[in-house]
């Protein structure tokens, strides 16, 4: 047998790796198209099945998702109208200071305040005034001190008497030697010009007749003289604006001061202005200053309280259920025998209220939500039977399908709609 040289063998091999045979590869092509054809046939109409079976499965999905949501987010509104009654009411109580007994009570706000202003002195007509002065009074019996009372009577070395302006306390003799003395205002007893003067000496006319007459005594600094005057009618103009003024400025004041679930009426209030505290003062410039001195006395009342006590005197077959009364300021306050009142030492109280108080009845929200919770929608209108204070109500509970309330508070909403 002849031998191939190794370089033919080569040549060879590297001819077949280039162009590999493959006898079936036409046969291959044909049998994948002809497969291909052959599943797509087949795998058509299962597609379609299977569609409608996952909208099926989702759709379901869905409502159960739904269904079960509902359950998560359920809840229920109810919109309540309570009952109201406007009755008209003229009624007496009683009240006491000390809130320890039964019944009615009452507290006393006590605000202090002045005001003045500027007027003019009447320069057209002829008006006669009160001379006025000062004098140091002087105490030369002894080393006690001695009070005299405002308007004590000092009888002047021109024969006329005149009065003190306020209380005063007179020093005792001092330790060198000296009486001790005090400055005071005069003025005199009647008007009219004999009562001006020169600097006068006086004596006390309330010691005539003992040891003290001689001891005690007076002179005036300076003269004593009448100032020119205004009229009786600009006085009480002027003290009856000043009145006014202060008034409304002190009760200003006390709204703020009013505890919480109090009530002051309006005209529970009182302005005590006396003689004693209203002074006039000329001064240079030929005008007058008015300065009045007045304190504002309140009556306090616990509101709960009175509103219970005007329910049980005009609402027949009261049962004591929580009530207000929107408008209670506006009822008109009258005092019984004021007149007679020393407001500082008042112990008890006799008043009037008039007027058409709006009464209310509260409703328990808890209460109601508590009797709610978890109940069947059909026995709603059972439920309120056991509410005579609630005059109707509208529910309305989500999802609309849900025959129960919800099980928690949280999910229902109570609206109670109180008039103003």
């Amino acid at each position: 047998m002849s031998k191939i040289p190794l370089q033919d063998m080569v040549r060879i091999k590297s001819s077949i790796q280039k162009k590999p045979i493959n006898h079936n590869e036409n046969y291959f092509n044909e049998s994948v198209k002809n497969k291909k054809v052959f599943n797509s046939n087949i795998i058509k109409p299962n597609n379609k099945k299977s569609k409608y079976k996952i909208y099926f499965v989702a759709l379901i999905s869905v409502i159960f998702f739904l269904f079960a949501l509902s359950f998560l987010f359920s809840m229920a509104k109810v919109t309540i109208i309570p009952k109201v009654k406007e009755i008209s009411i003229n009624q007496n109580f009683n009240a006491a200071k000390d809130s320890t007994v039964s019944g009615l009570f009452f507290d006393l706000m006590v605000i202090s305040g002045e005001e003045s202003k500027i007027i003019q002195s009447n320069k057209t007509d002829t008006i006669t005034t009160k001379a006025t002065g000062i004098v140091l009074i002087y105490n030369a019996y002894n080393s006690s001190s001695q009070v005299l009372d405002i308007d004590t009577r000092l009888e002047g070395s021109n024969g006329k008497i005149y009065k003190t302006d306020k209380k005063i306390t007179v020093p005792g003799i001092m330790n060198d030697g000296n009486p001790g003395s005090v400055e005071v205002g005069i003025h005199a007893t009647e008007d009219g010009e004999e009562y001006n003067s020169s600097p006068l000496d006086f004596k006390i006319l309330g010691f005539k007749g003992t040891s003290k007459y001689s001891k005690f005594y007076a002179r005036s600094k300076g003269e004593i003289t009448n100032t020119p005057g205004i009229s009786e009618l600009d006085k009480a103009t002027a003290i009856s604006e000043l009145k006014a003024t202060l008034k409304n400025k002190l009760l200003k004041n006390s709204l703020n001061r009013i505890p919480n679930g109090f009530v002051l009426f309006k005209d529970a209030v009182f302005l005590d202005i006396d003689d004693k505290n209203t002074t006039f003062t000329f001064n240079d410039d030929k005008t007058f200053s008015v300065k009045i001195k007045g304190t504002l006395y309140g009556f306090l009342f616990d509101e709960k309280k009175l509103t219970t006590k005007i329910a049980e005197n005009i609402v027949e077959g009261y049962d004591n259920s929580e009530i207000y009364i929107p408008n209670i300021q506006d009822l008109i306050f009258s005092l019984s025998d004021k007149e007679n009142i020393s407001f500082l030492d008042v112990k008890n109280i006799k008043f009037n209220l008039s007027g058409t108080p709006k009464i209310i009845w509260k409703i328990d929200e808890d209460k109601f939500i508590n009797d709610i919770i978890n109940k069947k929608k059909k026995d709603f209108n059972q439920i309120l039977l056991q509410y005579p204070n609630i005059i109707s109500a509208e529910l309305v509970i989500r999802p609309f399908w849900k025959t129960y309330f919800p099980e928690t508070s949280e999910n229902i909403e109570v609206i109670i709609n109180y008039p103003q």
